[in-house]
């Protein structure tokens, strides 16, 4: 039998090279040299909107709230949706759990569509044109007295004027259809709801996760940050700079995602706390890997379950605040939010209800269907939960 060969002064344990470990293309893995590929693509879109401008193939004309989102979308796929998909074991496990409830599947459905038609909608359709020749057009299926409108566009009998398919959510006082202002609404609550917790997220991540790991002087300095920037009253600020500068969507997001990151830190904090105790850390550790290696690898992998809980948790409150903002006039004029459109019918109930109703009803469930989706994805992501 031969002898087992003398082992070398390279083979210790403390000598791998971690990074080898998760390489498989010149130094990358693939997901990160097709995000690489993708960041890059996205960078030379927006140096060449920004230098050139113009409209874009496929793209129309972006605005910087746009390119967010896009950039969100962009993550999204790489950071939740893939991982899902190389993973279909741990995926099926997931849903198994999530299935469970079944007014989250049926809230899960509902928001996909309201994704879908907000993201696709303002891509086909035109943006809602005034019409002081349809002001005031009931629903399909409705009526309304026929001295309530402006002119009846639909059927008149019995002094009713009646809805037509022509507008089947009916139009507002200025005669602009309602579908196409529910569809940018979709839109506009789609993109606060989703940039700024996507930034939220990113930057609470980083800040409660390297607050864990490093400990010491980081830990202490990050927290009190956090403690410092929890007193800001990101309301009362946005009021300010709206006064200043007068009411943008993208100054909203910015504000409100920049500002809003305390809770999640702490939150992450907490939780990697607890994981690097755990035994994985501590055999990286001893094996030589790096802070910054045992931080991508395994603490924020590990922590990313109660990341996304929080995320579907702040999407509702972030899509509230918009439409609230926006009712009281201190959103983006230009945008038509549900908010605003709720604000333009409420003084319009008794004789046109729907104007002031039918943005509120898919408020409210858009609302209700993220509270429904983050408490089943809660206990879902938990193993704990699985029997």
């Amino acid at each position: 039998m031969a002898a087992d060969p003398e082992p070398t002064e390279n083979a210790s344990f403390e000598n791998v090279d971690w990074d080898a470990l998760e390489t498989d293309l010149g130094g990358f893995s693939r997901r990160q040299t097709a995000f690489a590929a993708a960041t890059l693509a996205f960078a030379l879109g927006v140096v060449y909107d920004t230098a050139v401008g113009g409209p874009l193939p496929l793209l129309g004309d972006p605005t910087p709230l746009d390119w967010l989102f896009w950039l969100t979308l962009l993550l999204s796929a790489f950071y939740v949706v893939l991982p899902l998909y190389d993973d279909p074991r741990l995926t099926r496990r997931y849903w198994r759990q999530f299935r469970k409830n079944t007014a989250a599947v049926i809230s899960l459905g509902y928001l996909l569509v309201v994704f879908a038609v907000g993201t696709l909608g303002p891509m086909v359709l035109p943006q809602p044109e005034l019409d002081l020749l349809a002001r005031r057009q009931p629903p399909v299926y409705t009526s309304v007295a026929a001295d309530v409108p402006t002119s009846c566009v639909g059927e008149v009998a019995g002094g009713m004027c009646r809805g037509t398919w022509q507008y089947p959510f009916g139009t507002n006082a200025q005669g602009h259809d309602m579908l196409h202002l529910l569809v940018f609404g979709m839109e506009v609550s789609m993109q606060v709801g989703l940039i700024a917790t996507a930034i939220i997220v990113v930057v609470g991540t980083a800040v409660g996760t390297s607050a864990a790991l490093f400990g010491g002087m980081v830990d202490e300095v990050s927290m009190r940050f956090v403690d410092l920037l929890l007193t800001v009253p990101t309301f009362f600020l946005f009021i300010l700079i709206v006064y200043l500068y007068g009411g943008s969507l993208f100054l909203m997001v910015l504000i409100f995602g920049l500002l809003s990151w305390g809770g999640v830190a702490r939150l992450v904090r907490s939780e990697a706390l607890q994981r690097s105790e755990e035994a994985y850390i501590k055999a990286a550790e001893n094996a030589g890997a790096s802070k910054a290696w045992i931080l991508r690898r395994h603490v924020v992998p590990n922590v990313s379950n109660t990341v996304i809980t929080a995320a579907t948790l702040t999407i509702p409150f972030l899509i509230l605040a918009e439409a609230g903002l926006s009712f009281l006039g201190l959103g983006d004029p230009t945008a038509f939010s549900w908010g605003q459109t709720i604000a333009d019918g409420r003084g319009e109930l008794a004789g046109a209800w729907w104007i002031s109703t039918v943005p509120g009803i898919f408020l409210f469930f858009t609302v209700l269907a993220f509270n429904f989706l983050g408490d089943a994805l809660r206990d879902a992501l938990d193993p704990r939960s699985e029997v």
